[in-house]
């Protein structure tokens, strides 16, 4: 370990529960870019999927991510990205 206090996602400062609100919003917010149509419970999970996904592409880009808005914009990056990866499987049955 390096001695440092990690909170959900991997980021100082984000909790459990805030990981939940920026997940909500962040799956609210890909479901309007992709015109998808799901519920709460499903922009929250969209939304954490989203953000883990978007912190790793982010740490591979070497971006770094901290804080509530930076956080908030690559969880949207990476639930769009989920979306649009769950479409293109499931076709026309979406």
């Amino acid at each position: 370990m390096d001695g440092h206090v990690y909170g959900a996602m991997g980021q100082p400062g984000v909790g459990f529960l805030m990981a939940i609100v920026i997940g909500a919003l962040a799956g609210w917010l890909a479901e309007r870019f992709t015109a998808a149509n799901m519920g709460l419970i499903a922009n929250i999970v969209m939304g954490i999927l989203g953000g883990l996904l978007g912190n790793y592409l982010a740490h591979k880009l070497h971006i770094p991510v901290f804080g509530f808005w930076r956080n908030l914009i690559s969880a949207t990056v990476g639930a769009v990205i989920i979306i649009t990866i769950y479409r293109a499987i499931a076709g026309r049955r979406y």
